[in-house]
């Protein structure tokens, strides 16, 4: 009965294995408790009691009062201590024979990517035809169960998305565009006009220019965060985020505006925008973003 509640009541947080090296470890601070990391001695059963029914305060661990019976709490207590506290049981691990789990060592060659000893995010033409085949193979297969990889980078632990285009009759260049969604979103905020009164005739020129035509995906505000940049993936490139002074060169953002951006939605502009142009939108956001 313990095992039972603990697969379907705790396992997303602490892991099948006790371990706790699950997807919630990576996002909850603090991280799930590692049982296996403990003996009996370190940790009572009256804690145990305790935290089951009441959770834990300045975590994630939810009370499961009116969720599971006297007799399963004290089950599932039981099954920790003994399974994963103190026998350290077999039959509670991964892909051993015990666990019905034979032959396992066929697919020795996704390994690497679920210990982590290859990052996730390595990109394909930096690996070895056998361990692109181990990456397809985790990525068809292991990752439903061991989703914690490692990976170099972490990226944003959430993030919400639209789910399509706005609607017809939606203007970005609008202070209200015509669409209600849009303005009860939290992508409208980012298509509202922004103060800024521009320094130089060139800047004057290139807010004008932004705003006609960047604005588009890169929203308003320059943060990208707009409906359509948040719908295109990878997202326009968030001006707001860094100093673009410190982070960028006036060339080097002349050649994106220019030849657009590879493997992004960024198109080139060469032959829509006169150079003369292109430098007076870069001036513009050299001070705005700076």
């Amino acid at each position: 009965m313990g095992q039972q509640v603990y697969n379907y009541r705790c396992y997303f947080c602490h892991g099948y294995s006790g371990n706790a090296k699950t997807l919630a470890s990576s996002y909850l601070t603090p991280p799930p408790v590692d049982f296996t990391a403990l003996t009996p001695q370190e940790l009572s059963v009256y804690a145990m009691r305790q935290a089951i029914l009441n959770g834990k305060t300045d975590t994630a661990m939810m009370s499961f009062k009116f969720l599971l019976s006297s007799e399963e709490v004290e089950a599932v207590i039981y099954f920790v201590r003994e399974a994963f506290m103190a026998n350290k049981m077999l039959n509670t691990k991964y892909h051993t024979e015990e666990n019905g789990w034979f032959e396992h060592q066929r697919y020795a060659i996704a390994y690497p990517f679920v210990s982590g000893e290859i990052p996730l995010d390595t990109a394909w033409e930096d690996l070895t035809e056998q361990q692109r085949k181990g990456k397809q193979l985790y990525l068809n297969a292991c990752v439903s169960c061991h989703d914690r990889a490692k990976v170099n980078n972490e990226g944003v632990i959430w993030e919400g998305f639209p789910l399509s285009w706005p609607r017809n009759a939606y203007d970005h260049k609008k202070d209200n565009p015509i669409d209600a969604l849009s303005q009860a979103s939290p992508y409208h905020i980012h298509d509202i006009e922004v103060l800024y009164t521009p320094a130089s005739e060139a800047e004057k020129k290139g807010q004008k220019i932004f705003k006609d035509n960047c604005t588009f995906c890169h929203a308003n505000d320059g943060s990208g965060k707009n409906w359509i940049g948040q719908f295109i993936e990878p997202h326009p490139r968030d001006f707001t985020r860094v100093s673009i002074q410190n982070n960028y060169t006036k060339q080097s953002l002349k050649n994106s505006i220019q030849f657009g951006v590879k493997n992004t939605a960024m198109p080139a502009w060469r032959y829509v925008l006169t150079e003369q142009e292109i430098d007076d939108v870069i001036a513009y956001m050299w001070q705005k973003f700076k």
